[in-house]
């Protein structure tokens, strides 16, 4: 996997380490995470809050980086909070306003995560929400803006490559909010190497190191 990426980095012409690769273990068993803890691995992805705050109980001993990229309820938003140093798919004010109430020892990388789609139901805040969601984070002690992500539409819809380009240019409209919010959360298995091409920072890969999921418990 770290071929491909090194691969993809050098066609675009970056360095490979402009881009964190956050191995996402949705349904796989924490032993599993503890395998990859030894080979180096340091940052792991959830999708489910549930299953993620039981992993980082069982293995708080492993100097892990825990990423959220999952649908994030406003109930269990705080929750989440003592344990995931990362959350990436901060999509509405209510879910802002959750957070910034949580006890933190220092404050969480948030990334706003963007529809790329014209679905509301496929998670993502809408493009005209963008500004208003950042202010509102920088406005808060708890979380650190970091950027932007989004999972890319179905390939019957758009190209990844085309909705990857519309990422880019709202991080670009983000980072004229906040210069310091640089980071593009985006790429999976299937569409890492157009994600890097248009600039993503941060991928999330699952089964191309994982394996087969196995069934959901």
């Amino acid at each position: 996997m770290r071929a491909g990426i090194v691969d993809a980095c050098r066609a675009s012409g970056r360095a490979p380490e402009e881009t964190t690769l956050i191995v996402v273990t949705k349904f796989h068993p924490a032993s599993l995470v503890a395998g990859l803890s030894a080979l180096g691995v340091r940052d792991v992805g959830e999708n489910r809050h549930q299953e993620a705050q039981a992993k980082a109980a069982e293995l708080q001993d492993l100097d892990l980086h825990w990423h959220f990229i999952g649908q994030l309820q406003t109930k269990k938003a705080r929750q989440a909070a003592q344990y995931a140093r990362s959350i990436h798919s901060i999509d509405r004010d209510r879910l802002v306003d959750a957070l910034s109430t949580a006890e933190v020892a220092e404050p969480i990388d948030a990334f706003i995560q963007v529809n790329l789609t014209n679905d509301p139901g496929r998670g993502g805040a809408a493009p005209e929400a963008l500004e208003p969601l950042a202010e509102q984070i920088l406005g808060t002690s708890t979380l650190r803006l970091r950027g932007v992500m989004a999972v890319a539409p179905l390939p019957e819809e758009e190209a990844a490559a085309r909705a990857f380009a519309r990422l880019a240019g709202y991080s670009e409209r983000l980072r004229a909010i906040d210069p310091e919010a640089t980071a593009i959360s985006a790429g999976m298995t299937h569409d890492y190497a157009e994600a890097i091409a248009a600039g993503a920072t941060h991928l999330r890969i699952g089964s191309a190191i994982t394996g087969k999921r196995p069934e959901p418990r």
